[in-house]
């Protein structure tokens, strides 16, 4: 059967993001510039710019894929595929039944780490016949009550479709290697993202996803990277791009601001391109002098 594998950074924050800083069309450009076959915009708790960029993608030959990061009421979630906001502050357990009945996958961002909002491990639903917490958080066992009397109120609950288990802001790798271990644990598919919120972190980590039935990447479709995301056909890559792309990435992704905006004629041109090339100038330098540093510390993540 034929077959071809797609390159994804299914978790980048545009400027609709109140933390992000760049147009969703900068954002294509340089994820097709880099080699990217697709990159899910996932604003926090806003869906618009992310519909909007995925309906743009095509003609910057990648995927579209529409996504957001939502809040729950126990942590922040992925919901990749939807076309719709969902609600905000619900379980975890219904917020992940909701991204599932509107055709997405629940994707664990930045697991365990609480100060970005990270869910704890207690409250992601897994398979049924382990330990979980139900929507009231008391520890309950699936076919059982959390007092051990009377059956679980909840039933079966929807498990989540994949972990984050490698996500490039996580510089200690800890949460990493812990997110890894869980989602071996529990079976789940594991994926790398950016979580970019800058232009140039944008593919610093992806996730490369094989497609089945399909003879080029041409004819993959947002439904087939869905599908082989559901199923598993996932390979983590966080080693390549932070260390010997990372140079490539600063000036190239500089020069892509100064660009975009001379282009756009907005009224932010000249600060816009003033910055970018200040910026270019002080990542470079970083990137030389802190080189070894970051290789040794990002193949400490990975080992």
């Amino acid at each position: 059967m034929s077959g071809v594998t797609v390159s994804i950074d299914p978790h980048v924050h545009s400027d609709e993001s109140y933390d992000g800083h760049e147009p969703v069309e900068l954002i294509l450009e340089h994820a097709a510039e880099i080699g990217l076959d697709a990159v899910v915009i996932t604003d926090h708790d806003v869906i618009g710019e992310s519909k909007r960029a995925a309906a743009l993608a095509d003609d910057y030959g990648l995927i579209g894929i529409p996504g957001v990061e939502v809040s729950t009421a126990h942590g922040h979630l992925l919901a990749v595929g939807v076309e719709r906001m969902p609600p905000r502050r619900e379980s975890y357990a219904e917020t992940v039944e909701w991204i599932h009945e509107h055709g997405g996958v629940a994707i664990v961002p930045h697991p365990f780490q609480r100060s970005r909002h990270g869910v704890r491990e207690r409250n992601i639903p897994v398979p049924d016949g382990e330990q979980r917490t139900d929507f009231a958080g008391s520890v309950a066992s699936a076919g059982g009550a959390a007092d051990g009397g009377s059956d679980d109120p909840l039933g079966v609950v929807d498990e989540v479709d994949a972990v984050e288990v490698f996500n490039a802001w996580l510089f200690t790798g800890y949460r990493n290697r812990r997110a890894r271990r869980f989602a071996a644990e529990h079976g789940y598919p594991g994926v790398a993202a950016s979580d970019a919120h800058h232009l140039e972190y944008v593919g610093r980590a992806f996730t490369e996803v094989e497609i089945d039935g399909r003879d080029s990447r041409d004819a993959v479709t947002a439904d087939d990277v869905l599908d082989a995301i559901r199923d598993g056909t996932t390979t983590v890559d966080g080693r390549r791009a932070p260390v010997p792309m990372a140079a490539k990435h600063y000036v190239g992704a500089a020069g892509r601001k100064s660009g975009y905006y001379a282009k756009t004629g907005a009224t932010r041109t000249a600060i816009g391109a003033k910055w970018a090339v200040t910026e270019a100038l002080s990542t470079v330098r970083v990137a030389a002098f802190q080189g070894v540093h970051r290789a040794a510390r990002v193949l400490s993540w990975v080992t």
